[in-house]
């Protein structure tokens, strides 16, 4: 994940209709993102939208030793 995306966790999904999500623009917070859903829902409400946090990914850490 880059740097900006760790920035931006809050994104903005379109679902397609293959059931496949695409980014439509990310977020620093979730009342941002929740208000373009809103805006994108209004102009375009034949489309499918989902607001989501993507989580950098945990590096696995070796177990500790007792």
């Amino acid at each position: 994940m880059k740097y900006q995306e760790q920035l931006t966790p809050w994104v903005v999904y379109q679902i397609t209709s293959d059931l496949q999500r695409q980014v439509v623009i990310r977020f620093r917070r979730r009342n941002d993102a929740d208000s373009y859903l809103k805006v994108l829902t209004q102009t375009r409400p034949s489309a499918q939208f989902v607001v989501a946090f993507d989580a950098p990914p945990v590096a696995a850490q070796p177990a500790a030793l007792v």
